[in-house]
């Protein structure tokens, strides 16, 4: 069974589940009267167009191209900033109707902007579209989306069941931030193995199963569909962090409850941004604004609102950059394969979840734009990162990803080194795993040539073998 989120009754966002076609509204400020119905307005179907609509099966770029477009204040194509942090009323009974939770957001009346902010509600529009949820709220940071999210979902001496192949401060989180703080457990397993999931699972305890749509940094692809009916049967809210695969995989329509992501990497795009998305039913997101038990508005991971016009200025492209980092991701990774180099990346055949990732992907947008390398030993993987930097100038050693050039940063003592030496074997992560962000900048040909030109010399320095 699917999971429910209770919500305050009289919460002012609990029609943000009722969806409607695109339409363009006003954003001007009106009395609480007016917003009654005086006007003759349906405010119903106002109420209705917080979120977009989103077809189950919708690729996911028409699926934005269908989100309500908000225009500027004077008719500009693009809408304006809302930068205020607080938000004032026509009438004094006005605040305290709002403050009860009888008028909100959804009839465009503001409070303060760590509640909600026009231009983050947009962006949470977009979000919304983008990965086929009912409510989207978008926050400071990837790390403020996950943390939130498991602390509104699970309560003292409950559990969570998580792949053992997370990225670094998830793993954290979980491992020591969440037993200390809360008394919260998490139960690591090998996600690939179902049944070992469906053991792990512990009835009435368990209440979320975690792991990310394509691994971090193994790039292990999770069967969505499978894992989703085995936690459902079991009572269990099914958490994913799609932050490797936007466009390519959409694990709300895949059958996951929710879609937590870092915006910094691809949906960023620019490596300018800290931002982070929750993407899942209405009634969660309500549950999380809960003005006295919602850890997003209680714990405050606010977005501000000039990251947020930049952000949803961006999405729109998302499609364009997703294809071209996966087109040359594919190519650079059949040629590496042909040169002798161990490499990692789904959209080869031999790769042990090739098949499945296939059968859940959006067709256009191939396999994803992250490729490993596996150099065995951390001293020939980061020989050949300078090489590939300061000799060729192919890429950039840095963590993160999505950039639009190549980043390279060896998993096991940067963006893994949260998991000790057991840890690290179990989850399949070489201490010479080059994990590489596959940029787009320069022809392909340009920066094959100046990936050959550092292996060459990688060669002559006798540790290649």
């Amino acid at each position: 069974m699917h999971k429910t989120f209770p919500i305050n009754p009289k919460s002012q966002f609990s029609n943000l589940s009722k969806m409607a076609e695109t339409q363009f509204l006003t954003t001007k400020k009106r009395s609480a009267a007016v917003h009654d119905g005086v006007d003759g307005f349906d405010y119903t179907t106002k109420k209705s167009m917080l979120f977009p609509t989103t077809k189950a099966d919708q690729d996911p770029a028409a699926a934005l191209a269908g989100a309500r477009h908000e225009f500027g204040e004077h008719g500009g194509v693009n809408m304006s900033i809302e930068a205020s942090a607080t938000f004032t009323v026509m009438e004094p009974e006005t605040m305290r109707r709002m403050f009860a939770g009888e008028l909100g957001a959804d009839r465009d009346f503001f409070i303060y902007s760590r509640h909600f902010n026009p231009t983050v509600l947009n962006l949470g529009r977009q979000m919304a579209a983008l990965e086929g949820t009912d409510a989207a709220y978008c926050t400071s940071s990837g790390m403020a989306a996950i943390s939130s999210v498991l602390m509104q979902l699970v309560s003292n001496g409950q559990n969570v069941v998580a792949s053992r192949t997370l990225y670094g401060g998830t793993h954290a989180l979980l491992t020591h931030f969440l037993p200390r703080v809360c008394n919260i457990t998490t139960t690591f397993v090998d996600v690939s193995d179902v049944e070992s999931v469906r053991h792990a699972i512990v009835e009435g305890k368990t209440k979320v199963l975690y792991f990310e749509s394509v691994s971090n940094p193994t790039l292990a692809v999770a069967d969505i569909p499978e894992l989703s009916r085995v936690a459902h049967a079991m009572g269990v809210t099914v958490v994913v962090d799609n932050t490797f695969a936007p466009m390519v995989l959409s694990p709300a329509r895949l059958g996951a409850d929710v879609v937590v992501h870092s915006i910094s990497k691809f949906i960023s795009g620019g490596a300018d941004i800290i931002a982070g998305a929750v993407c899942g039913p209405a009634s969660l997101v309500n549950s999380m604004m809960d003005l006295h038990q919602g850890s997003l508005m209680l714990l405050g991971p606010t977005m501000n609102a000039k990251v947020a016009f930049e952000l949803s200025e961006r999405i729109p492209h998302l499609s364009l950059r997703m294809k071209e980092h996966c087109k040359r991701a594919l190519e650079f990774a059949k040629r590496m394969k042909k040169m002798g180099l161990k490499v990692i990346y789904p959209g080869l055949e031999e790769h042990p979840q090739h098949g499945l990732l296939k059968s859940m992907a959006h067709k256009e947008y191939g396999f994803g734009g992250l490729l490993c390398l596996d150099m065995e030993t951390e001293e020939r993987a980061n020989r050949l990162m300078d090489m590939l930097q300061n000799h060729s100038q192919f890429g950039y050693m840095a963590v993160s990803l999505g950039y639009y050039e190549t980043l390279m940063s060896c998993s096991g003592s940067s963006t893994s080194s949260e998991l000790n030496s057991e840890e690290k074997a179990l989850a399949g992560i070489s201490p010479g795993l080059i994990r590489m962000s596959i940029g787009y900048i320069g022809t392909l040909d340009q920066k094959w040539s100046q990936f050959e030109k550092a292996i060459s010399r990688f060669q002559d320095s006798g540790l290649f073998k």
